[in-house]
């Protein structure tokens, strides 16, 4: 999305606070709007007072309410190692883009009725984080041209509040542009309905964690009937914000890292964890005798079972499967229609994850292929392999002469030839074709089984226990 002219970003606030002169730039035409977009470029923080402030490594301002506390040290390797995976399992994020319409929804308009609301909400989003910490900042001027572009895209929709977060927490980490469009998978593939105005989609889907919920914990599904706490009153801000409201941030990453890549049944399986640990032992349950007390548990959770770690793990290890959540979907669906009738929102079928949006992309897609980056020369051994006296020349000579009369070589490689250590990319390394009757003409030879690269394999299914080593 092309910047706009600041004619419909976010208005000027009142003349009469601090910086009142950038931000009423804001309200001058384009060539101020311009100088205020070149002086936003910076941190906010800084343009707001707070240059004297640490920062933490997710960007909140030390000692606010949006930084944690002493976070849990996570080793370096492990950090490299969560950074390279996530590189090459994004390799094929531009095929999430496809279908990009033209940049004219950042320059129109928008519809004044959500403007307004839009404006109004601009402030809430991380107000102590660095991007978002200075009204009419760069953040909030990304973040309103996001969501009023959303606006025109899915007029129908139009704006609802619990998208304002999302689109922060993709700001934070890609541009406008990218987060759009990033804002438009999550609205219509992973929480397609979420967002419409009758909120139809998280309604039944408050009924189909009440029910799972019943296998995962009965005691606190029984506490949770008994005081007759309706589903919506705990679990429409997680879900509908992706527990970005509610999470330590390092835990808020991990989660949104396990959802974009397996979908809602994440959403689920956090929920189920927290309501678990929440209210899942008689103790527990005693302290919370009415509703009211009930409520203010589940609002304010122990920190400990929102922690990383402890939180990852719990999710990874709870049996909740696409399969169980669908099934439990069409019951709740059949209920609903017989009460009452039908649904007045028609959502696409969701979809579980990275690698079914990718399916259900239309058209062919190139196969993925391991490209050369590592290179080595032919006789180097192997990373993590016993190194092997290089032969003398004459005793090389004398063995491809050896191959050469058994069938085994067809030519000698060339003196400079390298080999290849696997990575994702575009083209093939170098095999070795042994001749044509050195093998069956109805098996293939063993030594040519195809290389499958990390990317490849990580857009399978994830099984149970791969899931534990994808994300631990």
């Amino acid at each position: 999305m092309a910047k706009s002219n600041g004619e419909n970003g976010p208005r000027a606030p009142a003349a009469g606070e601090s910086l009142s002169g950038t931000r009423e730039s804001l309200a001058q035409g384009p060539d101020a709007a311009t100088t205020d977009e070149l002086s936003s470029l910076g941190s906010d923080s800084e343009a707001n007072g707070f240059a004297e402030r640490r920062i933490d490594k997710f960007g909140f301002i030390v000692g606010s309410q949006g930084a944690e506390g002493a976070l849990e040290e996570v080793p370096l390797e492990v950090l490299r190692q969560r950074e390279s995976k996530w590189l090459d399992m994004l390799n094929n994020w531009d095929k999430w883009m496809a279908k990009k319409h033209k940049k004219e929804l950042d320059m129109s308009p928008g519809d004044p009725k959500w403007l307004d609301v839009i404006e109004r909400d601009l402030h809430r989003q991380f107000p102590f984080h660095e991007m978002f910490v200075s009204r009419g900042g760069h953040g909030q001027q990304d973040l309103f041209r996001v969501l009023k572009a959303y606006t025109l895209y899915r007029p129908e929709e139009g704006y609802c509040q619990a998208q304002a977060p999302i689109a922060a927490v993709l700001l934070m980490h890609m541009p406008a542009e990218q987060a759009f469009w990033c804002l438009v998978q999550i609205c219509e593939k992973y929480l397609p309905g979420y967002y419409s105005e009758k909120l139809e989609a998280i309604q039944l889907d408050g009924e189909i964690l009440f029910s799972l919920l019943q296998k995962v914990s009965p005691v606190a599904h029984k506490h949770l009937s008994r005081q007759k706490i309706d589903p919506l009153l705990y679990m429409t801000e997680w879900f509908m914000c992706a527990f970005s409201r509610t999470l330590p941030w390092s835990s808020v990453l991990r989660v949104w890292d396990m959802f974009f890549c397996e979908g809602v049944k994440i959403i689920f399986r956090v929920g189920l964890v927290l309501l678990k640990h929440a209210l899942g032992s008689p103790e527990k349950v005693k302290a919370c005798q009415g509703q009211y007390e009930t409520i203010e548990r589940l609002r304010s959770l122990s920190p400990k079972i929102m922690q990383e770690a402890f939180l990852v793990q719990e999710v990874v290890e709870l049996p909740v499967t696409e399969r169980q959540i669908e099934r439990e979907h069409l019951i709740q669906l059949r209920r609903w229609q017989e009460t009452r009738g039908e649904l007045q929102c028609r959502s696409p079928p969701r979809l579980h994850g990275a690698k079914a949006i990718l399916d259900a992309e239309p058209g062919p897609r190139p196969a993925l292929q391991p490209s050369p980056s590592i290179r080595l020369p032919l006789d180097a051994p192997l990373p993590g392999s016993k190194a092997k006296p290089k032969p003398p020349k004459q005793a090389q000579k004398e063995q491809r002469k050896q191959m050469k009369g058994r069938g085994q070589l067809e030519k000698p490689p060339a003196p400079n030839q390298a080999m290849v250590v696997a990575a994702a990319g575009d083209a093939c390394p170098p095999q070795h074709v042994p001749p044509k009757d050195s093998a069956p003409k109805d098996s293939a030879p063993q030594d040519l089984a195809p290389q499958v690269s990390a990317h490849h394999r990580s857009q399978e299914s994830l099984t149970s226990q791969e899931s534990e080593d994808t994300y631990l």
